[in-house]
């Protein structure tokens, strides 16, 4: 707000907001993601699931974890790999890029410590049978996830 008064009230504003609110919206993003999955407020598809037994439910769960552990150590490597690259300074801040995209070290870590916690839980058999359905068909069904992770 006050950049848009800077800008057309005294034809100023301030330089680096564009820049630094393209930043936390990355930022923003992926810890939204974290958030989202600690909740298992993640839209999907789970009619295929839902018909299993509860050892084919458990099986899915286990098969669909371990992939998504796999996802989090890809995205740690990668994150990895472009740290070099990714070394250079922005143009108006001059933040180092890693520090911008070192958020995928944070989200590959704290999302995979969940999921190894889920595969240990799935493994010491704590799960009920309605856990091992880790997805929501609708926004709607995910609402009372999202108000009950609030309180």
């Amino acid at each position: 707000f006050g950049n848009v008064v800077l800008r057309y009230g005294f034809n100023d504003g301030i330089i680096s907001s564009e820049e630094l609110s393209r930043f936390l919206f990355i930022w923003i993003t992926f810890l939204g993601a974290i958030v989202t999955m600690r909740d298992n407020a993640h839209l999907g598809l789970d009619s295929v699931v839902r018909k299993l037994n509860l050892t084919g439910k458990k099986i899915a769960f286990g098969i669909s974890n371990v992939l998504m552990l796999g996802c989090c150590v890809l995205m740690f490597y990668g994150t990895f790999k472009q740290h070099g690259i990714n070394a250079t300074r922005s143009g108006v801040t001059e933040l180092p890029m890693s520090w911008v995209y070192g958020v995928g070290y944070v989200t590959s870590i704290a999302m995979g410590l969940m999921i190894i916690g889920k595969l240990v839980r799935l493994a010491k058999g704590e799960f009920k049978e309605s856990d091992l359905i880790q997805v929501t068909d609708s926004e709607e069904d995910a609402k009372p996830h999202m108000q009950e992770a609030a309180k």
